[in-house]
């Protein structure tokens, strides 16, 4: 008699290779766009970069409101001539909207957002801390 593991649920291998033909289709490249983003955290300030190769400047929209950083703009797409027939198309298009919510540290009077090469920059200062400072008690009694 041999022994046979149960496995109660598959494997995450498993559910990939079921899902990679639907998740694989030019229908599924079409449904919309979201681009890459980082954020990192240095001393002074916050720095957002946003990949977003073949959107104008003049295109992209950053907006600050009540604590949430929004980056909104559209990439149009690639027009294809009647006699062209795509094989695969996986490059994004259209809208996109991403949202940030920021720490309380953010200043949001000082931000500052730039383009270049198709890679939105936004640097985000923080408020400077008041340093702490020593207050005197004075006595309540008179003289």
């Amino acid at each position: 008699m041999s022994i046979v593991r149960y496995r109660q649920w598959p494997t995450q291998s498993e559910i990939r290779h079921l899902l990679a033909p639907l998740l694989e289709t030019p229908a599924m490249a079409r449904e919309g766009w979201v681009p890459a983003v980082d954020i990192r955290e240095e001393a002074s300030q916050f720095v957002l970069l946003a990949d977003l190769p073949g959107v104008e400047p003049s295109g992209i929209e950053v907006q600050m409101d009540k604590g949430v950083l929004s980056i909104k703009g559209e990439r149009a797409a690639v027009a294809a001539g009647e006699s062209e027939l795509f094989s695969r198309s996986e490059r994004g298009h259209g809208a996109f909207n991403r949202r940030f919510t920021l720490p309380d540290t953010a200043d949001a009077e000082g931000i500052v957002a730039r383009s270049h090469n198709g890679v939105l920059e936004i640097r985000i200062p923080k408020h400077s801390e008041a340093a702490p400072r020593r207050i005197q008690v004075e006595s309540a009694t008179a003289a």
